[in-house]
């Protein structure tokens, strides 16, 4: 047995020997390397790299390797020189491992950048061969030239990298669109590890942004949360008649996480920001901010150095909010049943009792998530004591800002008739507040209400999509808006069904803004029943502004400029290097044996 499987051994050898001296035979000719160096991450190329500018003796069709210091870098990325932008913008082509396995590039290259990653090390030279296969078909033959070179770089010597003992990192390319600089504004991006690189991710990841002009590293506070693990693997054993059911897995085992941090942008410009992990033996590390949380759920406090915001004990709803420059004028409701400022989702189908979000005492669900970059409260569950209708509550808070994050959906498990049912509303005590603000897209301008002469139960309506709307008090000086992130209302087993939506305001003890979703119970006939069909969902995000008036005609000119700001984020573009393990075939699973489009194909464009 043994000289049997010492002579298999032997055979395959022989025929792996024969195969590479087949392919080595067609090696003739020294690659033409106009330029070769090692780089640090800008955006159009947001990681340690080499670039290589190549001039191939005619405009050929190929394939390209790479091998750095004797290992062979899984994938290369090929730029034709015509087709390079700027430098200062995050790349805008990308081929991705699917791309090499489902298609051959017959592309025609002359004049090209071959670009790889390499984690190198200040002052350390590093050996770089490139092999260009020069061919006449997309398919591979043995009449191919394959061209190489190999080059001797040696990587800045006065440029810092960060720890080396963080052996992975992914790139995050941040950029500002909307003209306005940005100090500390909050980033967040998903990501996506293998299970054997992520030991504790919250212990491990640090973030750090590249200076765009000397590449200096510096560390930004940062927090990871809300890890999912999903650990069942791929099996590969052979069908019933031992036949192998594919070449490669399809899925590998993977944990993702969200990683939240703070970025300082120009206005107009792209900054590179490096994800480290990967290090068993990385320490907990503190970042201090602004943002404190106190007190237990539902009913917290939480100061984020601007605003001072209480939550509700019962329902752990938005309930009081101070704007540290004026301590002495908290805003607050407390005239109605739960007392809280936000109210809802909502339904309401007699004969059961009209039923608010704010009604929870507690919520069924209750999640906290703080840290020194974001705290998020989470509150989901069905109404009280209708069970058909499921609502959530979400409120996000940052260090340093004027404004927090709602936000609200309401789902209908089960058809239910009603008079009412609304989003979106918050009410104040109504001395508290001498007007209202809006932008109304009917008359193309901005109404400003004197809500102290507004007759009681009296509607002031506007459009459901109403782009912003405030309170404010003049002779204090102080105002909270509410400027509209995103409103989707959609259906499963049917449409969305609504019953003449709208926002509106009205004044009693209170004065509240609300959004209509169905509301016969304001209209001209209140005791008609309208059913919110099984399936039916409603799902709102608005940020929650709190700020001093200005002098002039315009006193709520500073919800426009958050408006700009906040429907304006930091885009975020992610660029991660190939892994090792990544199969170089793909291989899909689709229904009824169906083919993927690709069978035959002769052009290989794509």
């Amino acid at each position: 047995m043994k000289n049997k499987t010492l002579f298999k051994t032997a055979i395959l050898l022989t025929l792996i020997f024969t195969i590479i001296n087949v392919d080595a035979k067609v090696v003739s000719k020294e690659l033409n390397i106009k330029h070769i160096e090692l780089g640090s991450p800008v955006p159009a190329l947001p990681f340690y790299h080499f670039i290589a500018e190549i001039d191939l003796p005619e405009p050929s069709i190929i394939e390209v390797q790479a091998e750095v210091n004797g290992k062979t870098l899984r994938a290369t990325d090929l730029h034709r020189i015509k087709d390079e932008k700027e430098m200062d913008r995050p790349p805008i082509s990308h081929r991705p491992p699917s791309g090499y396995g489902l298609s051959q590039d017959a592309t025609l290259y002359k004049n090209l950048h071959v670009v790889g990653w390499v984690k190198w090390e200040p002052g350390k030279d590093y050996t770089i061969k490139i092999s260009v296969r020069i061919k006449k078909n997309v398919k591979a033959s043995e009449n191919d030239v394959w061209l190489t070179k190999t080059e001797t770089v040696k990587a800045p010597g006065n440029i810092t990298v960060f720890d080396p003992a963080w052996k992975n990192y992914k790139s995050v390319v941040v950029t500002e669109t909307a003209g306005i600089a940005r100090k500390a504004e909050p980033v967040e991006v998903l990501l996506a590890f293998y299970p054997d690189e992520a030991f504790d991710l919250k212990r491990e990841i640090r973030v750090v942004e590249v200076d765009p002009k000397t590449h200096v590293l510096t560390e930004v506070p940062s927090q990871v949360f809300d890890l999912q693990k999903y650990t069942v693997e791929d099996k590969l054993d052979p069908d019933v008649n031992g036949k192998p059911t594919r070449e490669v897995p399809i899925w590998l085992p993977t944990i993702s996480a969200r990683v939240a941090f703070l970025a300082d942008v120009q206005a107009n410009k792209s900054k590179v920001y490096l994800v480290f992990y990967n290090n068993d033996k990385a320490l907990v590390k503190v970042y201090n901010s602004n943002l404190k949380v106190q007190g237990e759920m539902p009913g917290i406090n939480v100061d984020n150095g601007k605003i001072s915001i209480v939550l509700h004990p019962n329902s752990g709803h938005f309930d009081q909010l101070t704007l540290k420059e004026k301590p002495e004028f908290p805003l607050f409701h407390r005239m109605e049943t739960n007392g809280a400022i936000h109210w809802n989702p909502e339904i309401y189908s007699p004969p059961k009792p009209w039923t608010h979000t704010a009604d929870w005492n507690p919520p069924q669900n209750i999640n906290l998530i703080s840290g020194p970059v974001t705290a998020i409260t989470e509150l989901w569950g069905s109404l009280r004591d209708i069970p058909e209708v499921d609502a959530s509550v979400r409120y996000q808070f940052y260090p340093d800002v004027p404004y927090f994050i709602s936000s609200t959906s309401l789902r209908i498990n089960e058809t239910m008739n009603c008079i009412a049912m609304r989003n979106g509303e918050i009410v104040f005590k109504r001395e508290l507040m001498t007007h209202a603000a809006w932008y109304d897209v009917i008359r193309n301008k901005v109404i400003t209400y004197d809500v102290t002469d507004m007759p009681d139960l009296t509607d002031l309506k506007m459009e459901a999509d109403v782009p912003w709307i405030t309170f404010y008090n003049e002779k204090e000086k102080i105002g909270f808006a509410g400027i509209q992130l995103d409103y989707s209302n959609s259906g499963l087993e049917s449409r969305e069904r609504l019953l003449n939506p709208f926002i509106y305001i009205t004044g009693g003890p209170w004065i509240y803004w609300a959004r209509a979703l169905s509301l016969t119970f304001l209209s001209s006939n209140m005791q008609q029943m309208v059913p919110a069909l099984k399936g039916n969902y409603f799902a709102e995000k608005w940020a929650y502004l709190v700020y001093e008036t200005e002098d002039g005609a315009n006193p709520y000119q500073p919800v426009l400029e958050w408006r700009n700001r906040l429907l304006n984020p930091l885009r975020v573009h992610l660029v991660e290097e190939v892994d090792d393990r990544v199969s170089k075939t793909v291989q899909e699973l689709f229904i009824d044996n169906g083919k993927s489009g690709w069978e035959e194909r002769e052009t290989g464009k794509h």
